[in-house]
């Protein structure tokens, strides 16, 4: 009895370290947008896309509709079809997010900037960019 009486505080505050970091995961990144870019699918991505968004693609920058976004993504993968992604930070309010990754492709390595907001209750990019990486 006095050993369960000794183990209850830690009990109690394990749960609430456990319980407080299940709060934490409505601030991540959406999973299926790693995916998508792990992958190279502009469909996928573009599910996450606000109605319009901002695209710097390289040297080119523009806000884009959704749909076109989505194509000009399309050809980004066709043309830079992905090896490995991996995200290196993320991080921000509730409101907003962002998240900085490094997309390794057959024909070199970028840094991919992500930023996303959410509107109704649903995480949406709203600002993409993907610039090459020096490698220093």
């Amino acid at each position: 009895m006095k050993t369960l009486k000794k183990a209850l505080p830690l009990f109690v505050i394990f749960s609430f370290i456990f319980n407080f970091g299940s709060f934490t995961y409505t601030k991540e990144i959406p999973r299926d947008i790693v995916i998508a870019f792990k992958v190279g699918s502009a469909e996928e991505l573009a599910r996450h896309f606000n109605k319009t968004i901002e695209l710097v693609i390289v040297d080119t920058e523009d806000v884009y509709s959704n749909i076109q976004a989505q194509q000009i993504m399309d050809n980004f993968f066709t043309n830079h079809y992905p090896k490995k992604f991996e995200l290196i930070h993320k991080g921000g309010k509730e409101e907003s997010k962002f998240a900085i990754g490094k997309l390794v492709t057959f024909n070199g390595t970028f840094r991919v900037y992500i930023l996303i907001k959410v509107k109704n209750n649903k995480p949406l990019i709203h600002q993409l960019r993907i610039e090459t990486e020096d490698d220093r």
